[in-house]
């Protein structure tokens, strides 16, 4: 299985997650794991996402996701396990 890491920040608004998670269904992406929390005003999410079947070049999967953040005020960030588990190892 290949993952990805899928993190969202922002002011809390409804619907965040149905957002982020309607725009995986679209690109065949499958939510694994989710973790997400308000902080007063503040979202947070966290996702890990199964990239194996995967209906859009990854690159532009990360672009729509960062489109989608920036349509809705959010930081939305997307990057490859590999990359993500190489950036947190001591």
């Amino acid at each position: 299985m290949k993952k990805a890491v899928i993190t969202v920040v922002g002011q809390d608004t409804k619907g965040i997650i149905a957002k982020v998670s309607a725009k995986c269904a679209e690109a065949s992406a499958n939510i694994v794991e989710i973790s997400q929390s308000v902080l007063k005003e503040y979202f947070a999410m966290i996702m890990v996402i199964d990239i194996t079947d995967l209906s859009v070049k990854f690159g532009d999967f990360v672009d729509d996701m960062k489109a989608l953040g920036e349509q809705n005020a959010l930081d939305i960030r997307t990057m490859h396990e590999d990359i993500f588990n190489s950036m947190h190892k001591i």
